[in-house]
């Protein structure tokens, strides 16, 4: 098997011991937990905000910039300048990506990347409340290129029971498909409550229309009149799709039609009759699940959003809410959920309510020691793998544009190969799962420890690569490890670090190989692949 061009043994070998030392000295990696934490440092904090906000670390003329700002309201006002960068708008429109199209019924969703991506971020920088995304997505049609908000039903594949679940569980917080074949065993929704709201969704069809790519092959239609032709055009050859109305299997017999349910509103009374149209159905639908007097809306994307930011939900799943599961720190729930809903449902609004408490604020600790008690620490948070990638890039000094495989269709570069989507096939997870059923693996170690492009750019003996740049332009030794700690991890070595640096350098007797060493064992890092 012939690998790409490694990191020589020998090197490696040094490197892991750089790395073992540096870890034994609690200097890189997440930090420790402490009973009462204070709040982080500032560089700490900085570095948090810029990768949670605009995906990325900050840069070094911005580090050095709010080290030396005496100001008392200067992490608020970083918060502000990153909640204006348009970089916000682009990481959150990947998270929100990530979440539909992680819980995707057929792979072919995936065309939808790019066009939901686009879709997400052009709502988010123009500022548009949580609530009118949520009802945009909820009665989307059209083609796919077109309408990136059509992502939910084509990630279900026009599947009714597999919508209404969906936009259950991103929407309110609550897996009410857990009643969809019988009462739920620990909450309170019965099977007819689900199987009545999956009524909104039964005249809803992804057509067949012409083109030569993927994306183009399909159609988000309404039919409210024949339901095997739409347009001239035949509906897909499937049972489940082409009814008018939606029903409810006969458990005894499943051969027999079932029985036909009329839409309605499990946490409401809001219903519609039988025989309604398709639009009525899905607008009443989205105007019942965003009303401002419904808590399991604003619920829904304030424990999301706590559990990415800050740790462990107030309910113990990401989107497994509901009357019947009590939340934790119920004060600060409800008080964030007022402020968000007061503000119009605006997510900056939420982000910045959030970023301004002192968990947010405080020292990290770890998971466990903050499970019982949400509101008094942040945890550290493994990198999503679009903010890995931002963040590699910007250690290596790499232009993503220069990257190889940049060109042609954007929809085919996520999903066939593209640089930061290939690399995604290696980090990437659902960020829906518990943060502590996300762990690294033997693919994700290899590629950073032995990857060709991060190879070349650790080369330091290879001419115009970043590392020989920047040993070049910097002949001192401290200030070559300062500047690369800055570089990799947002923030200027301790004193014990620094002397492990000095100390390797001067072991080595070669100063190019012994700050590749750094450099690698610094990427190789937990603190690296972890914001805390």
């Amino acid at each position: 098997m012939v690998r790409p061009r490694a990191i020589p043994a020998p090197r490696s070998a040094r490197r892991a011991g750089v790395l073992a030392a540096l870890v034994a000295l609690g200097l890189v990696g997440p930090a420790a937990a402490s009973p009462a934490p204070p709040a982080c440092d500032d560089a700490t904090f900085l570095r948090r905000a810029s990768l949670d906000l605009a995906g990325r670390q900050p840069t070094p003329a911005e580090l050095d910039a709010f080290l030396a700002d005496g100001s008392p309201g200067k992490r608020a006002a970083a918060v502000e300048r990153l909640l204006a960068d348009p970089a916000w708008a682009t990481t959150w429109a990947r998270y929100f990506r990530d979440v539909i199209l992680y819980r995707r019924t057929d792979d072919r969703a995936l065309v939808m990347a790019a066009p939901l991506e686009a879709y997400l971020a052009g709502r988010l920088r123009d500022g548009a409340a949580w609530d009118a995304i949520a009802r945009d997505m909820i009665t989307a049609t059209g083609p796919p290129r077109e309408h990136g908000e059509t992502a939910i039903i084509m990630a279900q594949m026009g599947e009714t029971s597999d919508i209404a679940a969906e936009v259950s569980r991103v929407f309110l917080g609550i897996q009410i498909q857990c009643a969809q074949c019988h009462d739920h065993f620990t909450d309170r929704w019965k099977r007819e409550q689900f199987h009545r709201f999956a009524a909104f969704f039964p005249r809803i069809a992804i057509a067949p229309r012409p083109g030569d790519q993927l994306l183009d092959r399909f159609e988000v239609v309404s039919y409210d009149v024949e339901p095997r032709r739409l347009r001239g055009r035949k509906l897909p050859d499937n049972p489940r799709r082409g009814d008018l109305e939606h029903r409810m299997p006969d458990k005894d017999d499943p051969s027999r039609p079932g029985t036909v349910m009329r839409p309605e509103f499990f946490l409401t009374s809001a219903a519609l009759p039988v025989g309604a149209s398709d639009q009525e159905r899905r607008r009443t639908a989205a105007r019942a699940i965003t009303a401002a007097d419904n808590p399991w809306f604003a619920r829904a994307i304030v424990n999301r959003l706590w559990a990415e930011l800050v740790g462990p939900g107030f309910y113990a799943g990401i989107d497994d809410l509901g009357p019947d599961r009590e939340p934790r720190e119920a004060d600060l729930l409800d008080g964030l959920c007022r402020e968000f809903t007061a503000a119009g449902h605006d997510l900056r609004a939420l982000f910045r309510a959030i970023a301004a408490t002192p968990a947010y604020q405080a020292a990290s600790r770890s998971r466990d020691a903050a499970a019982d008690a949400p509101a008094l620490a942040s945890c550290p948070q493994r990198l999503r793998a679009d903010q890995l990638f931002t963040q590699l890039l910007a250690a290596l000094d790499v232009d993503e544009a220069a990257l190889p495989g940049r060109g042609g269709d954007a929809a085919r570069r996520l999903q066939f190969g593209g640089p930061r989507a290939a690399f995604a096939q290696v980090f990437g997870y659902d960020p829906s799962l518990p943060r502590e059923e996300v762990v690294g693996s033997i693919p994700q170690a290899l590629l950073l420890m032995n990857g060709a492009q991060l190879a070349r750019a650790l080369d330091g003996d290879r001419r115009g690569t970043p590392l020989a740049r920047l040993l070049a332009a910097l002949p001192d030794d401290r200030e070559a490890a300062d500047t690369i700690y800055v570089r990799v991890l947002a923030r200027h070595p301790s004193p014990a670090e620094l002397a492990v640096c000095l100390g390797h350098v001067a072991a080595t007797g070669d100063r190019v190989e012994a700050f590749e060493d750094v450099f690698w064992a610094l990427v190789n890092g937990p603190e690296f692949i972890h914001r805390r």
